[in-house]
């Protein structure tokens, strides 16, 4: 064995232009295949973080009526549809797939928030509680966030995005200034951010609002401040981390069932339901992996292609060396002996074009990455397949010259030397 894969060595390097055109095929089929599933995996992370946002793992728990938002500040507070309970709280958070858990309420396309002659146009007005930043995955960079004493006591004070306060102030001049809400006053005490920035992909209608309602900032008050503006004993949105994204969908679901137990609304289209991202990007990434099989397919024609340049050459290869052949078996080599130097030598020029391929297609996969703005995942398991397949298509390609060569007669092959 070991002597043959010299030979094949010899033979190729003696070769050597003529080789490599041979290997051509297998390089080009090899990296192909490569990119083509390097760029499936780096398209779907990107897909994952654009809808669920790196590290986030959030999930938002929401009133429907019929599959739509319901929007209470247009639709009013639903009938059976308790605040709720502290209790109802616990109980999601003795889920497994729950890390951490808030209730807020919410209003979209906010509208009455001014200083002096500016407003805020659009944006979110949001009532939370003391685990909103850290569940939903804020920061305070400026100023500092709600203390217990501003839940006890009603406080009218607020906490703003970036976004919101730009529309409003000079930037590094927010905190302290007194801004009015629907008439009332409240106090800016600090500035917040999102540990993980993420711009998501919008795919529908309902998404495009879902972002863009956010679009002209975030402001925070405390769940006990928000009857002042608002309504008293609205039922709350619910958001729940969950350990990993795999989890996000389970966390969503049996949260929603525990809220479902409280409500007793006589309609019966009326319930709570995830905005399960998490599904949505597998359904995304089943769509994409369908399209990207069949550019999978079509790659493998250039392997299929790179196979028969192989039994081309190789059959070639038999018919110049007739009396190399000839001159082996007349000092005792047998038709085994003659038909595994073929084989190896079909096998080892198809891994060599094979381990090129591998380099080759991850070279080209750092180039669509790096112009696609995806990340780059290079597949492992499809490296080490990609060479084992190549070797698999050398034998399969080489057996026929390989058989022809250990069948010829000694006799007649030193005659055409």
């Amino acid at each position: 064995m070991i002597e043959n894969i010299r030979l094949s060595f010899q033979g190729i390097w003696a070769h050597k232009m003529r080789s490599f055109l041979t290997m051509l095929g297998i390089i080009i089929g090899i990296a192909s295949l490569i990119s083509i599933v390097s760029t499936i995996k780096g398209t779907n992370e990107q897909m994952k973080k654009n809808l669920i946002g790196e590290g986030d793992n959030v999930v938002d728990i929401y009133l429907s009526d019929n599959g739509s938002e319901y929007q209470i500040e247009y639709q009013g507070i639903p009938e059976g549809v308790p605040v709720i309970s502290q209790e109802q709280k616990e109980k999601i958070l003795d889920l497994k797939e729950v890390e951490n858990a808030t209730l807020y309420q919410s209003r979209q396309y906010a509208s009455g928030i001014y200083y002096k002659d500016k407003s805020i146009n659009g944006g979110n007005v949001l009532g939370i509680d003391k685990d909103y930043l850290d569940t939903c995955g804020y920061q305070v960079i400026r100023g500092r966030g709600f203390s217990d004493k501003d839940y006890e006591k009603y406080s009218k004070v607020i906490l703003m995005d970036e976004t919101a306060a730009g529309s409003l102030f000079e930037k590094g001049e927010e905190v302290g200034k007194t801004v009015e809400i629907q008439g009332e006053p409240f106090t800016v005490t600090g500035i917040i951010k999102k540990v993980e920035e993420f711009e998501p992909v919008i795919n529908s209608i309902e998404e495009y609002n879902t972002y863009y309602s956010s679009s002209g900032g975030v402001v925070l008050m405390p769940s006990a401040a928000w009857p002042v503006v608002y309504q008293y004993d609205e039922p709350q949105i619910v958001s729940v981390k969950a350990p990993s994204p795999e989890e996000m969908s389970a966390a969503g679901k049996k949260t929603a069932k525990i809220l479902n137990e409280s409500i007793t609304s006589s309609t019966g289209t009326i319930k709570y339901e995830a905005k399960d991202m998490m599904e949505k990007a597998k359904g995304l990434q089943q769509i994409s992996e369908s399209t990207n099989r069949q550019l999978l397919w079509i790659a493998s024609i250039s392997l299929l292609v790179g196979g028969i340049g192989v039994m081309n050459i190789m059959l070639v290869s038999v018919t110049e060396r007739t009396g190399e052949i000839g001159l082996k078996k007349a000092i005792g080599a047998n038709k085994c002996r003659i038909l595994g130097q073929f084989l190896t030598e079909a096998s080892v020029l198809t891994s060599i074009g094979g381990i090129l391929g591998v380099f080759a297609g991850i070279i080209l996969a750092a180039g669509i990455a790096k112009m696609s703005g995806t990340p780059m995942v290079i597949s492992i398991p499809a490296a080490v397949g990609a060479v084992v397949f190549s070797t698999v298509i050398g034998i399969v390609f080489g057996l026929l010259p390989s058989i022809k060569a250990a069948n010829l007669s000694p006799i007649e092959a030193l005659r055409r030397m």
